[in-house]
């Protein structure tokens, strides 16, 4: 019987052990092939003395994802008066026009009615086709990891957790089917090779996937980094105690703060109570 246990617990340890090579290596490819697209584009750039700057929305993706983009593109629009969000998590429709097509996915995700939940909007507005066009011009030009290589790395990670798992599981079941004070010391041992083989692809997955699951890939981190120093990579500092200007508006500088940092950095006690509200 500890046979198939051991079986089990070796087969399951080395597939999902080289899972996570096989999908490592095609995420590395991927995104080697984007950081030579990006330095084409840059090439080009050069060339042509265009610039390379991001734009609001582009920096929110790349450092948050497509929920930071949502909840920039609903404090724009309640900063400019165009919508009212209440700290009890409703998002209200002031203006219903929206001024770019991500304003316009707003709009949509709120519905007719003019009023929905804050959460509900995101996940709307997460799946839009301009976030998504957003999403797919930012992996074309190599800044941006591709959906397949976040979802891949971190599915094939969790079958290494498992696997980790089923090991202990195996010599629990093992031992406990011994008869009593018969157990083969040297039986269990074995099952601690297939242990030390997916936690230690564990432990290097999670220190080397960064790049992978994050949502900018370098080339995007570093264009980051480069247009906003004090970017993701540091903490931020406290918000302004007061609003930028008389209106209550934050200005272009809070709303980059929110797209580095996320709500944290709002300084509208209203806002933050907004957009981390469950909307009950």
């Amino acid at each position: 019987m500890w046979l198939l246990f051991l079986l089990l617990a070796w087969v399951v340890a080395v597939v999902s052990c080289v899972r996570v090579c096989r999908t490592a290596l095609a995420a590395g490819l991927a995104l080697h092939r984007g950081a030579d697209a990006t330095a084409d584009a840059d090439a080009r750039a050069d060339d042509t003395g265009a610039d390379a700057g991001l734009t609001l929305y582009e920096t929110a993706y790349l450092a948050g994802g497509p929920h930071r983009l949502a909840d920039v593109v609903l404090v724009l629009m309640a900063q400019q008066r165009r919508l009212h969000l209440a700290h009890t998590g409703w998002a209200t429709v002031v203006d219903p026009v929206g001024q770019d097509p991500v304003e316009r996915a707003a709009l949509s995700a709120i519905g007719p009615e003019g009023q929905r939940r804050i959460p509900a909007v995101r996940r709307a507005l997460t799946s839009a086709e301009a976030v998504r066009g957003l999403a797919d011009r930012l992996v074309h030009a190599g800044l941006a990891a591709p959906a397949a290589v976040r979802t891949g790395i971190g599915t094939a990670v969790r079958h290494v957790q498992f696997a980790a798992l089923l090991v202990l599981l195996a010599a629990g079941a093992t031992y406990w089917a011994a008869p009593s004070g018969e157990v083969d010391w040297l039986v269990l041992a074995w099952f601690a090779f297939p242990l030390v083989l997916t936690l230690g692809t564990w432990a290097v997955a999670r220190a080397e996937a960064h790049p992978y699951t994050a949502w900018a890939t370098e080339a995007g981190s570093a264009l980051l980094r480069h247009e906003h120093p004090d970017g993701p990579s540091r903490r931020p500092g406290p918000p302004p105690a007061e609003p930028a200007e008389s209106t209550g508006l934050t200005g272009l500088t809070g709303l980059t703060r929110l797209a580095l940092f996320g709500p944290t950095a709002l300084a509208d006690p209203g806002l933050r109570a907004a957009l981390h509200s469950s909307g009950a």
